[in-house]
């Protein structure tokens, strides 16, 4: 079973984040984003990869370089 969160590859906008396969938007800030989802516990889960899945980077890294 995959995470049903995916944050993708960066970009110089920021990263693409999906969740259940649904483009939620791109962050910087991707607790934030969590909390408008209703993921309260949003800073708990980011290393969590039953929760979300990092492809195309390293964790934690919102921008291009």
């Amino acid at each position: 079973m995959s995470a049903p969160i995916v944050v993708h590859r960066c970009s110089p906008a920021g990263r693409v984040v999906s969740i259940n396969d649904e483009m939620v938007g791109v962050v910087r800030d991707l607790v934030e984003l969590l909390r408008r989802a209703g993921i309260h516990d949003a800073e708990l889960c980011l290393d969590d990869p039953h929760w979300i899945e990092w492809r195309g980077g390293r964790a934690h890294l919102y921008e291009a370089v």
